[in-house]
């Protein structure tokens, strides 16, 4: 049972991180928009190293005594094509207004953390900041909050796997899923910053946008602590205990689920926040570090 309380500790903390991304957006002086694309490489890299070398072959290794040697990886293979195509489901069937990754340029922080600061002009933004990450209208509060709404809701629906993810992760082992939970929580940051801006233009209130924020990293422990009570309930017979075979395609669909956030959202994120090779040296240092971290746990 300590294990299991180890593993949704990680993911709460890893879900926590949004409300990082929703605090630095109100305090900090300015965007360290290269701090952020170079986290978001490293979460990259860190989820594609840790997928394709520890992930996807602990899933062989827990199929190989079901299927056979043969039969593991065909089940391996088609357990993390399932997680891809799942998560890939999620992206098209979930409402979203506006990319829920989205970056938002320095003018259009500006007035969160400083009260006296103008609301910024979309007209004059999209005239005189064109170089800007992220230009956006700020000018419909009643479409903006719908915009907001909807980014919380779909990092929040998007955080469900993720929370999954690292709960298995960690409770299989507890110095992975810490790793995947660092990972995680780096990406977190910025999907804090996308909700709270949209939320804090069409509210006005600061409280409202941490909230809202910090909702939609609950949804990494609600998430995993769901699917665990499920996947005991009726998968686990009549000990409780999951059978390998589950485990292993667990594991083989979180890999997927994985890559796919890593190719799919951390990696357009981090170059839409840097500036040359800022993304690519996040993702070498995400798998130089995870591959230390593995090499020095064996």
């Amino acid at each position: 049972m300590k294990d299991v309380w180890i593993a949704f500790g990680l993911t709460l903390l890893a879900g926590m991180a949004t409300s990082i991304g929703s605090v630095i957006a109100f305090t900090a002086r300015r965007t360290n928009y290269r701090f952020l694309s170079v986290a978001t490489g490293f979460s990259a890299g860190v989820m594609l190293y840790v997928s394709f070398v520890e992930i996807f072959f602990k899933g062989v290794e827990s199929l190989v005594e079901r299927f056979g040697e043969v039969g593991a990886h065909w089940v391996n293979a088609g357990s993390f094509f399932g997680g891809m195509l799942l998560i890939g489901l999620i992206d098209n069937l979930i409402p979203a207004a506006e990319n829920p990754h989205e970056t938002h340029s320095e003018v259009e922080t500006r007035p969160l953390r400083d009260p006296s600061a103008p609301a910024p002009s979309f007209e004059v933004l999209s005239k005189t900041q064109a170089n800007d990450p992220g230009i956006h209208d700020h000018g419909a509060s009643p479409k903006l909050l719908r915009t907001g709404l909807f980014t919380a809701l779909a990092i929040g629906i998007h955080n469900f796997p993720e929370g999954l993810a690292t709960f298995l992760a960690a409770l299989q082992d507890p110095g992975l899923g810490f790793a995947i939970a660092v990972a995680i929580a780096l990406h977190n940051i910025p999907e804090g910053i996308s909700v709270s801006v949209p939320i804090y233009y069409a509210t006005g209130n600061r409280r409202k946008a941490f909230l809202y924020s910090t909702l939609s990293g609950l949804a990494e422990p609600i998430g995993a602590a769901i699917a665990y009570v499920a996947i005991r309930l009726f998968l686990g017979g009549g000990t409780g205990v999951v059978p390998p075979e589950i485990m292993g395609i667990l594991f083989g669909g979180v890999a997927g689920v994985m890559v796919y956030i890593s190719l799919d959202e951390l990696l357009p994120t981090s170059r839409a926040y840097g500036k040359g090779h800022d993304s690519l040296f996040g993702v070498m240092a995400g798998m130089l570090v995870m591959a230390l971290s593995l090499l020095l746990m064996k």
